[in-house]
């Protein structure tokens, strides 16, 4: 997907009355979503299934969705919600069956903070866009460094550079995601490097 077929801020514009093309809205939202959703579930197979379910949903009752990017994306997620806690529900059936077979009784989980974990899958994707941006080696130290939680040895000797190396492609990649990124998804990453480090 090229930088140019969409604008900065989200999906390109489409006449108000025109639903979006799938195609685009899939490049755009697949990840994110799958994301949420495993969030929620926590299965990358059930994950992927409920996203791809979700844009088959929205693709079947695009009339009667607004054509706006914020409808299409609420309505998205809030399917992509749904399912998974359906997911959820079921599994805990299953597993209460299960249990019921060996005598054995089951608590009740609390379903997931759904708000939350839609926020982080919105965050951790607007990282991993910013993260797209860096030069290949900064992209490759950060990653290494703060999504991988490996230490500046260790990236060091993965990569044949110095520490030093690491430490100033570090510093020059938060500079640059700074620039990149909107100031509250920035203390977010800040954060997550705090707890990670």
């Amino acid at each position: 997907m090229g930088a140019s077929s969409f604008p900065p801020d989200g999906i390109p514009e489409v006449p108000a009355g025109q639903p979006q093309p799938l195609e685009q809205l899939f490049a755009h939202y697949y990840s994110r979503l799958v994301y949420f959703s495993y969030q929620i579930t926590g299965q990358q197979t059930t994950a992927e299934d409920i996203a791809q379910e979700a844009f088959i949903t929205y693709w079947h009752q695009r009339e009667e969705v607004a054509a706006s990017e914020a409808a299409i994306k609420a309505y998205l997620y809030s399917t992509v919600r749904n399912a998974s806690l359906n997911a959820v529900r079921h599994a805990k059936v299953v597993q209460l069956h299960q249990d019921k077979a060996q005598a054995a009784p089951v608590a009740p989980e609390a379903e997931p903070d759904v708000m939350r974990t839609l926020i982080k899958a919105e965050v951790v994707a607007e990282i991993y866009e910013a993260l797209e941006t860096l030069p290949a080696g900064c992209r490759t130290i950060m990653r290494l460094g703060y999504l991988e939680n490996k230490k500046n040895h260790e990236i060091a000797a993965e990569l044949g550079i110095s520490v030093n190396t690491v430490k100033t492609q570090k510093q020059r990649g938060l500079q640059l995601l700074r620039l990149r990124l909107r100031p509250e998804t920035l203390l977010a990453l800040l954060l997550l490097v705090r707890t990670t480090g």
